[in-house]
């Protein structure tokens, strides 16, 4: 995959994720992540500018459920 390409199939976008292309089209069938459906047997494609915003997205969320879900020790279970 070269990194100046702008459409990502999604194998790619599951390789960058590291996750599979099973949960990649769950989320584009979901509309969390923007994608495009192309050609007659319609093989979806993901904008590489929307994968990066995605995952910029997926920071923030990640950020406000630390914050209002603070760690505390006794959620780390026993040693």
């Amino acid at each position: 995959m070269a990194d100046d390409t702008r459409f990502l199939t999604l194998a790619d976008v599951a390789e960058v994720l590291n996750t599979s292309s099973a949960q990649v089209y769950a989320l584009v069938r979901r509309g969390e992540l923007p994608a495009i459906k192309i050609g007659g047997r319609g093989q979806w494609r993901v904008e590489r500018v929307q994968l990066e915003e995605f995952i910029q997205r997926m920071y923030a969320e990640t950020r406000e459920f630390v914050d209002r879900h603070p760690f505390v020790e006794a959620d780390a279970g026993p040693d």
